[in-house]
């Protein structure tokens, strides 16, 4: 009868017996391959944001020339006033400040036209939007803002429209106060309020009505500031996948096949800042916090993101996070042939099948800019499949083994692209996925003896 392999007659014989058959020592080995293979995982993590990165500087091209993001704010109307001061050598001064009124109500209709174009393989997504602006604006109460009615300057009143990129601009502004027409310049006199847009000097009287036509280009998102003591916004587009922006969500939408409506309502108590005030009153940030850089008026902005169907760079990405774990349940797949057909196989033939898994997570990369993302999934996971079953064909040398482990293999990828399309389930999928592999390792090894499991019987 031949003695146990563990009573050899040389103590180096013993330690290197041990050191082959020894299950702790295979799991850290294995375990220090998963961390080797974090290395390309975050390589590849950080070559999509870099991806991300160049797709934004296409779409930073496109919209310097077409139109940026645009917001739309106002009419205001703004009368300057002289205000007096004292120097530092005592002297009276004086200089020019201004002080703004916002809108009684206003009403903007619009149409959105979405566009796409081609930057290289990046799409960017444009728009070009036709608004119907109206209101009236009432006379500033030089009074309620501590101003003698001397140094107001009426006949020097303005009024203003704020938009963000000029260039944007496609057609003749009208702009008709009471009825008349009005001469609109580019620009604004002061940067109290408004950094860009337009302006025209305009008669007063105790209240004045407007209305105005603008016709301006954009890139992906639409935005409005509620200057209104109550702003209604009404729009219509075509375009199928739009995503509600900003502080205030529409009050009524509706969303088919044929395209988007949505209305807001804003009224001035939705908002932290008043209906009148002189200097940059809008201007001041929202918190006293020295990391708090936004206006009130800009946190106030509300409107519309026309979203492209799908990202592939988020999907890559969102898929590439489930890579450490897809290592790490191949690994696991590989050891139990180890343990349950006392196969042994090397840390090179790990580390290979490792490599593997990490590229497809590249070719997913690649080929998602070319295809859509659910088809460059199938074919990423089809060659990495067959690669890796080729491979362990020959490792195993048994075709029942081989078709298992491909098998659980396709059942992973499918479980990891269901986990992809349903965003909202997904940690209650991961979690139940988990708990039924942890399940099945438990009662296929249930009879191991983990102190002899590479020994034969």
């Amino acid at each position: 009868m031949n003695p146990p392999p563990y009573q050899s007659d040389s103590f180096f014989d013993r330690v290197n017996l041990w050191l082959r058959t020894s299950t702790m020592i295979k799991l850290a080995i294995v375990g220090i391959l998963v961390l080797v293979l974090l290395i390309p995982t975050f390589m590849l993590e950080g070559l999509i944001r870099e991806r991300e990165s160049t797709r934004a500087m296409a779409i930073r091209e496109v919209s310097e020339k077409w139109g940026a993001t645009q917001t739309v704010s106002g009419p205001i109307l703004s009368v300057p006033y002289l205000m007096h001061t004292k120097g530092a050598d005592g002297k009276a001064e004086t200089s020019i400040a201004y002080a703004h009124v916002l809108p009684d109500n206003l009403t903007i209709t619009g149409t959105i036209q979405p566009e796409k174009r081609n930057r290289g393989l990046f799409q960017v997504m444009l728009y070009n939007t036709r608004l119907t602006i109206r209101g009236s604006l009432p006379r500033p109460s030089a009074e309620r803002l501590g101003i003698a009615p001397a140094d107001m300057q009426w006949d020097k009143a303005f009024v203003s429209l704020g938009v963000t990129d000029m260039k944007g601009i496609k057609d003749q502004i009208n702009l008709r106060v009471d009825g008349k027409a009005l001469t609109v310049e580019p620009g604004i006199p002061t940067t109290d309020i408004l950094a860009s847009g337009v302006s025209a000097r305009t008669p007063l009287g105790d209240s004045i009505t407007f209305d105005c036509a603008l016709n301006i280009n954009g890139s992906s998102d639409l935005y409005f500031l509620p200057f209104g003591k109550q702003t209604i916004v009404s729009l219509t587009s075509p375009w199928t996948t739009p995503s509600f922006v900003g502080a205030s969500l529409p009050d009524r939408r509706t969303l088919n096949a044929k395209g988007f409506t949505a209305n807001w309502k804003v009224l001035q108590y939705n908002r932290n800042y008043p209906q009148q005030g002189t200097g940059a009153f809008l201007n001041r940030p929202i918190s006293n916090s020295p990391d708090s850089h936004e206006s009130v008026a800009a946190s106030s902005a509300f409107g519309v993101k026309l979203l492209l169907p799908v990202d592939e760079y988020q999907k890559t990405m969102r898929s590439a996070k489930y890579a450490v774990m897809f290592i790490i349940i191949t690994f696991t797949a590989f050891f139990f042939v180890e343990i349950l057909n006392k196969q042994r196989i090397h840390p090179i033939q790990y580390l290979l099948v490792g490599f593997a898994v990490c590229l497809f997570y590249l070719l997913l990369l690649a080929i998602s800019e070319h295809v859509a993302f659910n088809v460059a999934y199938l074919i990423s996971a089809a060659v990495t499949l067959a690669m890796i079953s080729f491979y362990v064909r020959h490792v195993f040398k048994n075709g029942r083994l081989t078709i298992l482990f491909s098998s659980v293999l396709a059942l992973l990828y499918g479980f990891f692209f269901s986990l992809l399309q349903l965003e909202d389930y997904s940690l209650l999928l991961g979690s139940l996925g988990l708990a039924l592999i942890l399940g099945i390792i438990m009662y296929l090894t249930r009879n191991v003896n983990w102190y002899r499991a590479y020994e034969t019987t």
